[in-house]
């Protein structure tokens, strides 16, 4: 039971960071192209964490083709998850201004979901893999909850409702780690690598397919070019977790 509130623990890190960038989105002005710098580097801290740590160390257990084959699955889950999203969210009356806040949303909830699976199913692996991906995701959940409360103040939406929503993503997180440790403890490790084999599929496909996405979008709304900053910062949001990593092992 103490390590899984330990787990537990861990997984608040990123759900404070993701608070606290929406916060700063409250009160700090924001514009398009702040939104789509955020969302850049959110997604190549997603990157990171999936190339340079995840799998590698799930690579590592035998058979390979079985943990490539969790990663595939998880990325055909993330996108089948997202195909039922832009079903319903593409309701008669429903544009599409209206529905990319709450496509923000869900993508940020989901990978918060998966953040809290890694951070559980690492501590059951090793205490230092867990707190190394709990850290991990503080930078990039930072930008996230930035550009989902920044997506939300040009709707309808009062400050008091977006503070609670952002408040709310530390279900998700706090629910993926309860089901990550629990579902592995004591099992085999090619279970345990497994299953972060399979979040990774999630979050790869959510950096690319959402977090990239809507920052283009983002950008061609407003009327302006992909400019190199952004790239830079999705650079330099992969860079910064492999600091992380290599400085904290």
């Amino acid at each position: 039971m103490q390590g899984f509130v330990t787990a537990l623990m861990l997984t608040l890190l990123p759900a404070l960071g993701n608070f606290g960038g929406g916060l700063l989105a409250e009160f700090l002005p924001v514009s398009q192209r702040a939104l789509n710098l955020a969302l850049h580097a959110a997604a190549g801290i997603i990157l990171a964490v999936v190339g340079v740590e995840l799998m590698p160390q799930a690579l590592q257990v035998e058979p390979a083709w079985i943990i490539v084959l969790f990663f595939v699955v998880g990325g055909v889950f993330s996108i089948g998850l997202d195909k039922v999203v832009h079903f319903v969210q593409r309701a008669p009356g429903q544009t599409d201004g209206q529905s990319q806040p709450w496509m923000i949303y869900l993508g940020t909830a989901i990978d918060l979901f998966s953040d809290g699976i890694i951070i559980g199913t690492g501590s059951t692996i090793d205490l230092n893999l867990g707190i190394l991906l709990a850290l991990g995701q503080v930078p990039a959940d930072i930008p996230e909850g930035f550009a989902t409360v920044a997506s939300f103040k040009e709707s309808a939406l009062s400050r008091q409702q977006r503070v609670l929503m952002s408040a709310s993503f530390i279900l998700p997180i706090l629910l993926g780690s309860t089901i990550g440790y629990w579902a592995v403890s004591g099992r085999s490790d090619l279970l345990k690598f497994g299953l972060l084999a399979f979040t990774a599929g999630i979050l790869v496909t959510i950096a690319v397919e959402e977090l990239l996405v809507s920052a283009h979008d983002s950008i061609e709304k407003a009327g302006m070019e992909e400019g190199r900053l952004a790239t830079l910062m999705l650079v330099g949001g992969f860079a910064l977790f492999v600091l992380l990593g290599a400085y904290f092992e």
